[in-house]
């Protein structure tokens, strides 16, 4: 069996912990379960210890979470927001019931109380300098990116987009709403044929290739994951598509002059204290006339991601306040043309993500292991419930140079005018 050590979730003895008897619970053990529980906002769920027994008798929750040991309950008085994650993946917690309404009810609980999700520091200045500097950004990549093409398309659509998609119907395929996206996302930037675009961060290279293929545009596409660059290349070679080139460096480096330039979900990955150098390098290869687009989940409130989070899915990741956006635009003069909020289009993404994640489970765990299922399912469901409770939100902000007036009138072109959105 192979495991992943970089998603090694918890420490060996963390294992053998949850396997061995602990004991008779005794009532201080159902006093800190019900201490942790107040300290989540009391979130309406049946909660147990390892007895079994109810510890908030009379709850008639469609959901239940079990402790499965008393090392479990006291790391999750210590840091829940780290070790309800491990825990839960190492097989110490048991959910019984629905994973995403169990999270959307802790969420929503957690939302009134208001002093939980704060318990992550915000990342100090002297470190935020090398969270996301080029050599961390690439290790921090490698992380999630580069454990397997094949693992991502067990579960992505064909084009291996892993990003929001968006839905002009709700009962339409997520193949057919990923097209949309990228047809959307050209709609509003008034791509032609024959335009310069930069992409600073491709993922597999699948809206290059479709500017390139649909519109003419001649596209140069950034990205640091190696594995992603070398599918996005081989993609592009197998289908014969001219007009756009691949390249495996850091947005940091990009030059040259471009018509569009547009980002669709690198900002998550590049730190508060890089948005002005990411304004830098649009401001330095931005035409006069030219318009540019970034696709980024964000929030309302600006506070770290979890502990679990960054720790073992998505280090160095931090989604920003429209607020802290600005920073990529305004010491640049950049206008600000259209900003829209597609957050339950993200979550009707998550939705089919997870149903395939679903029914490929048992071929991921002989990639990995049960612990990697565990974590990924955890990772999905919890997204799910993040933007179906607003904490998560999904901006696409259009931008502008000063006085640029390449700009639209109305609306009225995004929607249907000739072209089919979502069909591939």
């Amino acid at each position: 069996m192979k495991t992943s050590k970089a998603y090694a979730v918890c420490p060996t003895t963390l294992f053998t912990v949850g396997a061995r008897a602990s004991g008779r619970v005794l009532e201080i053990d159902r006093w800190l379960l019900r201490t942790l529980l107040n300290g989540v906002g009391s979130p309406d769920i049946g909660a147990a210890l390892w007895d079994g027994k109810d510890a908030l008798p009379g709850s008639a929750a469609p959901f239940r979470m079990t402790i499965q040991n008393r090392a479990t309950l006291l790391r999750l008085i210590a840091n829940p927001l780290l070790y309800f994650g491990d825990d839960y993946s190492a097989g110490n917690i048991e959910i019984e019931g629905e994973m995403v309404p169990f999270l959307e009810t802790v969420y929503r609980a957690m939302a009134r109380r208001g002093d939980v999700r704060r318990r992550s520091k915000p990342v100090p200045n002297w470190q935020r300098q090398t969270v996301n500097s080029p050599p961390e950004s690439r290790k921090n990549i490698h992380h999630h990116y580069d454990i397997g093409n094949d693992f991502y398309r067990l579960w992505l659509d064909r084009e291996m987009l892993y990003t929001c998609a968006y839905f002009p119907s709700r009962d339409i395929s997520l193949e057919e709403a990923q097209v949309a996206k990228m047809e959307l996302v050209c709609r509003k930037l008034r791509l032609k044929g024959g335009e310069r675009v930069i992409e600073a961060g491709c993922g597999w290279g699948a809206l290059a290739r479709y500017m390139a293929k649909q519109y003419g545009a001649k596209v140069r596409a950034f990205n640091i994951s190696s594995e992603q660059v070398a599918y996005a290349r081989q993609r592009a070679g197998e289908e014969g598509i001219a007009g756009v080139e691949y390249i495996e460096d850091d947005y940091r480096n990009i030059t040259g002059e471009c018509d569009v330039f547009v980002s669709i979900g690198m900002l998550e990955h590049v730190g508060p204290n890089n948005y002005r150098k990411l304004g830098e390098v649009i401001d330095r290869t931005l035409s006069e006339t030219g318009l540019g687009l970034i696709h980024s989940i964000g929030q309302n409130i600006a506070e770290p991601m979890s502990d679990w989070l960054q720790k073992r899915i998505f280090p160095g990741s931090y989604t920003p306040t429209v607020r802290e956006m600005m920073e990529i635009f305004e010491p640049y003069a950049f206008n600000v043309i259209d900003l829209e909020n597609l957050r339950l289009h993200y979550a009707r993404t998550l939705e089919h993500w997870l149903e395939r994640f679903e029914l490929h489970s048992g071929q991921v765990a002989q990639m990995f292991d049960e612990s990697f299922v565990r974590a990924w399912r955890l990772y999905l469901c919890g997204s799910i419930a993040n933007f179906t409770t607003g904490s998560l939100e999904l901006f696409q902000v259009l931008f502008s140079r000063r006085g640029n007036n390449r700009v639209p009138w109305t609306r009225a072109d995004l929607l249907d005018s000739g072209k089919n959105h979502g069909k591939p």
